[in-house]
């Protein structure tokens, strides 16, 4: 039976962060670098267990994001896996309702997250939104355009009154900006 428990970073201890690193790196098949794991760490995980095992995880950090002339706080969703034996199997669905609880807390305006287009229906099938219109990053020269991201971006509205086909803006960070 899976059970999922949720903790700030703070709150894990090395051999927990080592097995959630191991688990990313395994689920995402090599293609989880170091800014990956940066990206996914400072906010709340979602831990998902077998018995001692862990086969799933997620998190969700702060960022802010830009659309219609406001800066959002938004709870981004990071780092979302589940073993290669166990999907299929509510794990992912399990760790989502456990990180939409957190963005539903009253702390975010904007629940956000990059998917590839495997995971949409995961997504998709708990009311996750698909933006619809462009996006971009503010990086240090100014705001530059994202066209790679283009429809591979989910928003979970909360409070914040959106226009998917708006223009949303992320702020800069080393690495896979979204």
């Amino acid at each position: 039976m899976i059970h999922v428990r949720t903790a700030h970073t703070s709150e894990l201890g090395e051999g927990e962060l080592t097995a959630i690193r191991n688990l990313l790196d395994t689920a995402f098949e090599g293609n989880f670098s170091d800014d990956d794991w940066d990206h996914s760490v400072g906010g709340v995980h979602a831990l998902a267990h077998d018995g001692d095992e862990l086969v799933g995880h997620g998190s969700v950090v702060q960022r802010r994001l830009l659309h219609g002339g406001r800066a959002l706080r938004t709870g981004y969703v990071e780092a979302v896996a589940a073993r290669a034996d166990r999907r299929r199997r509510g794990v992912g669905s399990a760790v989502m309702a456990e990180l939409e609880r957190v963005l539903r807390h009253g702390a975010y305006e904007l629940g956000a997250l990059g998917a590839a287009e495997a995971a949409a229906p995961l997504y998709t099938g708990r009311g996750w939104r698909l933006w619809r219109g462009p996006s971009s990053v503010l990086s240090p020269g100014g705001i530059v355009r994202t066209e790679e991201e283009d429809g591979f971006l989910y928003v979970l509205p909360l409070t914040a009154e959106l226009d998917l086909d708006g223009e949303l803006v992320c702020d800069w960070r080393p690495g896979d900006v979204w």
